[in-house]
């Protein structure tokens, strides 16, 4: 989700700025102080603010001000929030959270793909496959980040568990920073690439086992690579 705009350029100085800590939780904001630093209208404020609350990053007092949450409150799975939590010093840690939500819903998601995916969602994920593919091969990464959010999101979507596709945009979310950090190869490894043909193809089959054993292998392979990339 990008927020366009005045908002979103407020946005985009406030969210990082509670994500990393830089405004603790506690921190009251006052909004004359943000229209006077920020050279914004009230309404500006007041629509950067509702996003914020809606995220559960801040909450609104009466007579008091914008009091920032603690990181308990914070809705986490946002892809704003993820993105923001990303950009700070708590980077590994983010990241390792993440991959491991992978390991535990995406190999599930995959099985029950197995079992429920239409021929439309085979279709799909055929397609994009080949996409990954070819894309990988000609070190496209742009384009093989795009089929890959997609891929992903498909199997999740095809599961028929409408909890599991409702965190298409968490993983888009950890797939894209891993990219935007340079946490990935220049080129997708191949055999990387091959479980992913795995996975659809034992989608398609009608293979759960199959799937869900191609489908952790990927993610706990990412999991992995991260924790031998990354800082302690």
């Amino acid at each position: 989700m990008e927020i366009q705009g005045l908002p979103g350029r407020l946005l985009a100085h406030l969210g990082p700025a509670i994500a990393s800590g830089e405004l603790p939780a506690g921190t009251v904001l006052r909004a004359e102080e943000l229209e006077a630093q920020h050279g914004v209208s009230r309404t500006v404020v007041r629509e950067a603010v509702r996003i914020l609350e809606s995220m559960r990053m801040v909450e609104p007092r009466r007579r008091v001000g914008i009091t920032v949450r603690p990181q308990s409150d914070w809705d986490v799975f946002d892809p704003l929030v993820i993105r923001w939590r990303l950009a700070g010093a708590g980077r590994s840690a983010q990241l390792r959270s993440l991959g491991s939500l992978r390991v535990a819903v995406e190999p599930a998601a995959a099985a029950l793909a197995a079992r429920n995916a239409s021929d439309d969602d085979r279709r799909e994920l055929s397609a994009l496959a080949v996409e990954l593919t070819v894309t990988a091969r000609a070190a496209d990464l742009e384009s093989f980040l795009e089929h890959d959010i997609a891929f992903h999101a498909a199997v999740l979507r095809a599961s028929g568990n409408e909890m599991f596709a409702h965190l298409k945009d968490t993983v888009g979310a950890v797939l894209t920073g891993r990219t935007e950090h340079h946490l990935m190869p220049h080129r997708p490894r191949e055999y990387a690439v091959q479980l992913h043909r795995d996975v659809a193809e034992a989608i398609c089959a009608g293979e759960p086992e199959l799937a869900e054993r191609a489908m952790r292998t990927i993610v706990a392979g990412a999991l992995e690579e991260l924790d031998a990339t990354l800082p302690d």
